[in-house]
């Protein structure tokens, strides 16, 4: 289990992390989610004692980051972003000489089955530099399993990879999700509702949301901006849904409308459905806007645009 309690970063004036807490569970994968710069590899960074914060605690494997480190680093595996391999060393090599490091027994044979769990073990001798990146990046997913840690984190682990190869890693880190507490980092959200039981979605050194998909639609429902479809011209129908009771404001995007519900507490569909039947227009499409989890960073980062001192939007299901 990873456990983050208000965790700050700052380098001088900046603030990378701002007072994050969040919870990994055993047995699942937790997304981590934001764009690029919105801090998600500093917190990896903290949660394997590469770095320290400003403030705030870290619990991995029931071990305290700070004051436990060794024993953190003892039960955690890491994938960063750009893996280090050397390259003029085979798989099985690199693996061993990985394994001897960290003061492993049967070195050959931790190594032979960690290359075997990546599907991998057909190359175990082939030189680093002949191997594709996808297979590169299994040779760094199998040093991060090479003493079966309890905790895996994951940096961008898909990055640059073909959509074959992102797609046959995808399965195996949903299959590493079963056994181990991983945590997931991607800016690429699709990627992560085919993968992830949880999300947490950072956005500039804050929690926007966190909770299952699911969850965050529900929670995007009340208060949410509402996607429109009208047989008809979107400009003809544009002042009858912005005269609908709870209504604030209606763009047109396309050929369909987004409404802006007046207030956080209001569902307007029931208004926006009613004025339009008693115009005699045909609808279409009536929905929350966010039913993807593109959709539901765009909405709740919007909103922390809008409204910086809102809460996040859910709280992660355990």
């Amino acid at each position: 289990m990873i456990e983050v309690q208000a965790l700050t970063k700052r380098y001088g004036a900046v603030t990378a992390i701002d007072n994050l807490s969040f919870t990994a569970q055993p047995g699942q994968v937790t997304g981590f989610l934001g764009p690029n710069g919105a801090g998600k590899t500093t917190t990896m960074r903290i949660l394997t004692g590469f770095m320290p914060p400003t403030s705030g605690a870290a619990i991995v494997a029931g071990y305290d980051v700070f004051t436990q480190s060794m024993e953190v680093r003892r039960r955690i595996g890491y994938l960063p972003e750009n893996v280090p391999l050397y390259r003029d060393m085979t798989a099985v090599g690199y693996l061993m000489y990985l394994a001897e490091i960290r003061g492993l027994a049967d070195r050959r044979k931790k190594a032979e089955a960690a290359l075997d769990r990546v599907g991998l073990l057909y190359r175990a001798q082939s030189r680093i530099r002949s191997l594709s990146k996808g297979m590169r990046q299994r040779v760094g997913l199998a040093a991060a399993l090479l003493h079966d840690p309890e905790v895996l984190i994951l940096d961008e682990p898909t990055i640059g990879l073909d959509p074959f190869q992102v797609l046959e890693l995808r399965d195996l880190i949903r299959e590493l999700g079963q056994d181990h507490t991983v945590l997931f980092s991607t800016h690429i959200l699709s990627e992560a509702e085919q993968v992830c039981n949880n999300v947490v979605i950072i956005n500039q050194g804050h929690i926007v949301a966190q909770g299952n998909p699911a969850d965050l639609r529900v929670e995007l429902e009340r208060g949410g901006r509402i996607f429109v479809r009208v047989n008809a011209n979107p400009e003809e129908v544009r002042p009858i849904i912005a005269n609908a009771a709870g209504v604030a404001s209606v763009d047109i995007e396309g050929d369909h409308l987004i409404a802006t519900p007046s207030s956080a507490n209001i569902d307007p569909r029931p208004a926006i459905a009613r004025v339009l039947v008693e115009a005699n227009y045909e609808l279409v499409e009536l929905r929350p806007l966010a039913v993807r989890l593109e959709e539901i960073f765009l909405e709740v980062t919007q909103r922390q645009i809008q409204h910086p001192e809102e809460e996040p939007i859910a709280e992660v299901v355990g």
